[in-house]
């Protein structure tokens, strides 16, 4: 048998049609992994406004502490103030509490939509792929055929005559 010349251009491209599509998963899985970390951003930055609204509430009360201790007793009475603020740390928190919890639930049906798309997507580029590298095995056989018929033939030619 003769070496084929062309052995080695079918190899690359065998190996570049196959790094393609693990290329091809990686980038899949990489957009998986984004979701999840955009989940876990949203879940970190609800811990940082949860400990700023604390802090500002503190901040807050601290103040008030400071006026009604700077007053002559029962000069000002601050109670109804200080339950305003309450009902005013209360309410943002609500609404922060359920807007995380919105942007959360929005990711997760993203994710899982994108899980769904990936799945299908996959399937159809690793389809593809096989029916691609099948056909190009074929034609590396029928080229390879072709070579060994040619060097055969040339081979049964008397040059020195």
């Amino acid at each position: 048998m003769t070496q084929n010349p062309l052995t080695a251009v079918f190899d690359a491209q065998h190996n570049a049609i196959e790094q393609s599509q693990t290329f091809t998963h990686d980038a899949l899985e990489a957009h998986k992994e984004a979701f999840d970390a955009f989940a876990e951003a949203i879940e970190a930055s609800e811990s940082l406004a949860e400990q700023n609204a604390e802090l500002t509430r503190d901040a807050i009360e601290t103040y008030l502490d400071a006026v009604e201790s700077s007053m002559p007793e029962e000069a000002v009475d601050l109670e109804d103030v200080r339950e305003m603020v309450e009902e005013g740390f209360a309410a943002s928190e609500d609404v922060r509490s359920q807007s995380v919890e919105a942007a959360l639930e929005a990711v997760s049906d993203s994710s899982e939509a994108y899980d769904q798309f990936a799945e299908g997507y996959a399937e159809a580029v690793d389809t593809s792929f096989d029916v691609y590298l099948e056909a190009h095995e074929q034609v590396e056989e029928s080229v390879t055929d072709l070579t060994e018929n040619v060097a055969d033939v040339t081979g049964e030619f008397d040059v020195s005559v």
